[in-house]
């Protein structure tokens, strides 16, 4: 089970940190990652760091801006989102699957309930 947390209303240039808690399983087997979507859009890859936290791998929109760090002591992954524009506005959606890293959301098995971020101008 997932649950994330740390959404809310910042205003352009600003930072938020998302958390996201896991529990009922063995934290470090899992690849973390965020995923969002923006009203009327599918969802997209935002970030992911591997098993052990020593890769991570970014969306082209985000890179330079965004930080996914995990700490598998306290089974939570979080994403430090600084710079913030409007167009980061969106539904956030942390995710975990067994092994390998992937970009793609069909491959990832379980699923917070997500979180809202609203980046105004």
């Amino acid at each position: 089970q997932l649950q994330a947390s740390g959404g809310g209303l910042v205003q352009a240039g600003g930072s938020l940190r998302l958390s996201c808690v896991a529990s009922g399983g063995s934290f470090s087997d899992y690849v973390m990652g965020w995923f969002r979507q923006a009203p009327g859009k599918e969802r997209e890859f935002v970030a992911t760091r591997t098993r052990s936290g020593g890769s991570a791998y970014y969306a082209d929109s985000v890179k330079g801006r965004f930080t996914i760090s995990r700490d598998n002591a306290k089974s939570t992954v979080f994403l430090q989102m600084n710079s913030l524009k409007p167009e980061d506005t969106a539904l956030y959606y942390c995710a975990a699957r067994r092994i390998a890293y992937s970009q793609r959301s069909y491959d990832y098995d379980y699923w917070g309930q997500g979180t809202l971020v609203t980046v105004s101008s």
